[in-house]
């Protein structure tokens, strides 16, 4: 009887070895767990910290991951292209931050028919397919971004705003978390949003057009790296260092330079660091058959040249 439980228990602890180590023998090439993680970007300094927080967990965790995003975040179709070569590696478990809230359902169809997990990371899509989806809430951000930029030009002036797309999670909730809450303020105009796509050359000369065509605007807010980085290119060609108020999202040596300087106002941090490490953590939970909240709230909080130095605000920043 003994020995006849002995072979059970044996057989079980395979089995369980068998489902979490599930694709590892086509995507991992040192035979480990593989979790490939498609990104939205790459260009961008907060992507290279959301690897830094993903590799730390492939460390911890001992398995294998990979992490890669198009050029620009405006490349949806190129995207698409990663995700699907990463379901070709048959992986374990996948990590996925969308640039398109509708475009890859499909795909992640296929990897839920497939009995792959999949994590959404930074912005979700408009799907229960994602098991959890670790991000920063953006909509309360961008209004803590609103009450900043509020507070700074006196509650009363013209504000602009550039986002980086319409289309991701991202995109959609920082704006209209910012526009939602400028509605508490009433004798603030805010002008009809922009998009720049995330790149900074094609932000700096939307926002340059903005400036030139606005000479009273007071304040301007940019809702990603990129975006921010444009606003405050743009403010500086122009000679109007000090006289706008810039506000930015996430940090960055440049973003970080201009806080410092004094050339923008502040920014809100999320913790791109954490997001990463939640993300391969979230996913192997996953194959583990734990269960997951639907969020993973990764945090935010604000930095300006009065915190930099503050702890919480240190552990955060990136450059």
């Amino acid at each position: 009887m003994k020995k006849l439980c002995l072979i059970v228990l044996c057989l079980m602890v395979a089995v369980s070895g068998l489902v979490f180590a599930r694709g590892s023998s086509q995507g991992g090439a040192s035979g480990a767990t593989y979790i490939p993680l498609v990104s939205k970007g790459f260009q961008h300094q907060f992507w290279q910290a959301v690897k830094q927080g993903a590799d730390n967990a492939a460390r911890d965790l001992g398995i294998e991951i990979t992490f890669e995003g198009p050029e620009s975040e405006s490349q949806v179709d190129k995207q698409i292209e990663m995700l699907q070569t990463a379901m070709g590696k048959n992986p374990a478990a996948l990590g996925f931050a969308a640039l398109d809230s509708r475009a890859a359902i499909p795909l992640l169809q296929q990897a839920k028919d497939r009995n792959i997990p999949v994590i959404a990371f930074d912005s979700g899509v408009d799907s229960d397919i994602p098991l959890t989806t670790v991000t920063t809430d953006n909509k309360a951000a961008a209004a803590l971004a609103a009450d900043k930029m509020a507070e700074a030009i006196g509650g009363s002036g013209k504000v602009a705003l550039i986002v980086h797309d319409q289309t991701s999670r991202t995109g959609i909730d920082r704006r209209d978390g910012f526009l939602e809450q400028m509605k508490k303020y009433p004798n603030i105009q805010v002008l009809e949003t922009q998009y720049g796509g995330g790149d900074h050359l094609r932000s700096t000369e939307i926002a340059k057009a903005v400036i030139n065509g606005n000479s009273d605007l007071k304040g301007y807010y940019g809702a990603n790296e990129g975006s921010a980085i444009g606003v405050v290119n743009a403010v500086n060609e122009l000679g109007l260092a000090g006289k706008i108020v810039v506000i930015g999202f996430d940090s960055g040596k440049l973003q970080l330079d201009a806080i410092k300087s004094g050339l923008m106002y502040g920014a809100v941090q999320q913790n791109p660091v954490l997001m990463g490490y939640k993300t391969v953590e979230s996913a192997v939970k996953a194959l583990k058959g734990e269960s997951l909240p639907k969020i993973v709230d990764s945090g935010f909080l604000w930095a300006d040249k009065s915190n930099l130095t503050n702890p919480d605000v240190a552990a955060v920043i990136y450059e």
